[in-house]
């Protein structure tokens, strides 16, 4: 009895450590690349890697174009009032020129309208305010529409997929092997994160974006009602 104790502990660790190899082995076997999961996921992958260049595109250009518009020279509104009441319009204009900024150009267009009412001052102002929101916003809705398509696309490939899987049950002769559904239950899942991973970054890239145009915006009005209040101060 005791000598069949002794086997049976000294056999035991070497099956388990075998297991334990087989185990680590069969885990290495079953590891996939990021570049079989993207083949894995069918048609839908194509699209969805346009939108995601795409929104990696817009995004970049949106956020140094907000980034160069929101650069204003320190103390650009103080020189700019100081020069109109000294007189010195063409200085002003020069300054404005140089800055190349919306709120310059806003300004720019108020100080070639001085010596009009002011009222058309005011609606010079806002026209041009109203281009350079535009200009800002411009590819914005494209961000947007990636943020909400892109999910709605692989959400699509799994439909696709799953149909795939059933396809593939009810041909299926007998019992059903995983090989069978493998394939369309890869590519359902694959593209629904997919979507998600392109959609996410998008929306709050949209957002971020939105944030940035606020800030400009909001800089915008206060130059515009600080010059039109210049421009009602009393002439000692």
């Amino acid at each position: 009895m005791t000598s069949f104790l002794l086997q049976i502990t000294t056999t035991a660790p070497a099956d388990t450590t075998a297991a334990l190899a087989e185990g680590a082995e069969a885990a290495t076997e079953t590891t996939v690349s990021l570049i079989d999961l993207a083949l894995a996921g069918g048609w839908a992958m194509i699209p969805l890697a346009l939108l995601s260049l795409a929104a990696v595109y817009i995004f970049v250009e949106r956020y140094l174009t907000l980034k160069k518009a929101a650069k204003n020279p320190e103390g650009f509104n103080d020189r700019i009032k100081s020069m109109v009441l000294a007189g010195d319009i063409n200085g002003a204009k020069m300054l404005c020129a140089q800055t190349n900024t919306p709120v310059s150009r806003m300004l720019a267009k108020g100080i070639t309208r001085i010596g009009n009412p002011l009222k058309n001052i005011e609606t010079s102002i806002e026209n041009v305010g109203k281009i350079e929101i535009s200009r800002l916003e411009r590819n914005l809705s494209g961000l947007a529409t990636i943020a909400g398509a892109a999910p709605m696309l692989g959400f699509l490939g799994t439909v696709t997929g799953m149909i795939q899987a059933f396809i593939a049950i009810a041909q299926a002769e007998g019992s059903v092997s995983p090989q069978l559904l493998s394939g369309g239950i890869y590519q359902a899942m694959v593209t629904t994160a997919a979507g998600l991973i392109i959609g996410l970054p998008a929306y709050v890239g949209y957002n971020y974006l939105v944030s940035k145009i606020d800030s400009i915006v909001h800089s915008m009005e206060y130059s515009s009602i600080e010059f039109l209040d210049l421009l009602q101060e009393p002439q000692l």
